[in-house]
């Protein structure tokens, strides 16, 4: 006797494969569906290269709770106050924690990026944030130890940036972002001094050099591979130089010969007649204001017009300050925020570089009284509430005009520095 259970047709049988499919099918949506919403602590939970910041609600959700870890300068107490400021508003307004790893030279977080890479520690990076450009945002490109896509446009405050009128917003000492890190402040190297001790303004690197032999001991500047030491000596290289052009291309030998000539020859020069005769350098930037403060030296020089105005509102330095610029041009270039490719943190990371480029965050940097820092927006495009922010600034009376700076001149090639530096070590480091 057969029982009923087994008394089916073969189009019962082929029904019931079919439903078990069906139900098989439904089961996997079902999953997918609760990978999909479970996908924000998904993503925070290691697997965050697949967010991107054109989802910006995803974004923030993935965020909240996170800890960023912010590589960048800190060397400067009033950029340490401003990054605090963020931490404090990225924390109440996104729910993340930003922590500030002071750092002297990005150099070796660009090193410590490369042993993780090379440790196989391609997720969980110590790094998610990092102050950077020029060689070493060259290198860490080159290498692959950034983000893989492009990321920055999809900001929701990029749309605000100058990309037209700031050209430095998009190639970085030459070398073209292609969206891989984000800006957040303009910089154009200017000299500044007492006007009521200083009287004659040496207005080139030749002149610099005939004042400072007339004036011994009174002008000094920071040991490379410190950024404003090094942008001195790319300023003296391009006014110097045969042919400034081969400056924007990869160096060669060539090239290289014909530039290094005339800089270290000037150099050589320069040297004995610097602040304790070329026998020991300046830490930093703020070293160099320090030192014009105390009287030490009669010419000091910052990569932010905004600097020495700033100082003044503080009262660190005289108000009898003023700010100069050599009559050809001065280095000028943009500084920015990138993610490593291994970050831990990379939702943070977008929200901290999103909140740098908002009209509140880049009005306050520029304000001489938190920083001075030149903003990367277009003003024109902000609200009228927004553009308010910056139109009531006073800049200060040592911040030159904008027309009074002239020519930006161009950063060189980052392939150049590698070079110079290593030899001006050689040369005059171990003094």
């Amino acid at each position: 006797m057969v029982s009923r259970s087994m008394n089916v047709s073969s189009s019962d049988i082929k029904r019931s494969r079919i439903s078990r499919r069906h139900l098989l099918a439904g089961l996997s949506g079902l999953a997918l569906g609760t990978m999909l919403v479970a996908s924000p602590l998904a993503l925070a939970d290691g697997h965050a290269n697949l967010i991107s910041a054109k989802d910006w609600a995803m974004v923030q959700d993935v965020a909240k709770g996170q800890t960023v870890y912010w590589h960048a300068w800190g060397g400067g107490d009033r950029i340490n106050d401003y990054i605090a400021w963020i931490g404090d508003e990225v924390k109440k307004q996104y729910g993340v924690t930003l922590k500030h790893v002071k750092v002297s030279d990005t150099a070796n977080v660009v090193s410590q990026v490369v042993a993780e890479k090379a440790a196989g520690k391609d997720k969980g990076g110590s790094v998610d944030l990092v102050w950077i450009n020029g060689e070493n945002f060259a290198s860490m490109k080159e290498k692959g130890l950034l983000l893989p896509q492009a990321w920055a446009p999809d900001l929701p405050n990029y749309r605000y940036a100058d990309i037209k009128g700031k050209p430095t917003l998009t190639t970085d000492f030459t070398v073209p972002t292609d969206g891989l890190e984000s800006p957040w402040g303009m910089a154009q190297l200017s000299f500044y001094y007492d006007s009521a001790v200083t009287k004659d303004l040496p207005k080139s690197a030749t002149a610099l050099l005939d004042w400072a032999k007339k004036n011994p001991g009174r002008f000094a500047y920071p040991k490379p591979p410190d950024f404003i030491g090094s942008t001195f000596l790319k300023q003296i290289a391009l006014e110097l130089a045969p042919d400034a052009t081969v400056l924007s291309k990869q160096v060669t030998e060539e090239t290289y010969k014909a530039v290094s000539e005339k800089l270290f020859a000037y150099l050589d020069e320069l040297n004995p007649v610097l602040w304790r005769k070329g026998k020991a350098f300046p830490e930093n930037v703020t070293s160099l204001k320090t030192m014009l403060a105390d009287s030490e030296i009669d010419i000091a020089f910052t990569f932010n017009p905004g600097s020495a105005s700033s100082a003044i509102a503080n009262n660190e330095l005289p108000g009898s300050v003023r700010s100069f610029v050599f009559e050809n041009g001065t280095i000028g270039n943009s500084h920015f925020v990138a993610i490593p490719y291994n970050a831990n943190a990379k939702a943070g990371a977008f929200i901290v570089a999103n909140f740098l480029l908002s009209p509140e965050a880049q009005a306050r940097k520029q304000d001489p009284n938190v920083w001075g820092d030149p903003t990367v927006l277009n003003i024109a495009s902000l609200k009228s509430e927004d553009k308010a922010r910056f139109d009531t600034l006073d800049l200060g009376v040592a911040t030159l005009k904008p027309e009074e700076f002239g020519q930006a001149l161009p950063e060189p090639h980052a392939s150049w520095m590698e070079r110079i530096e290593k030899d001006w070590t050689k040369r005059y480091g171990a003094q």
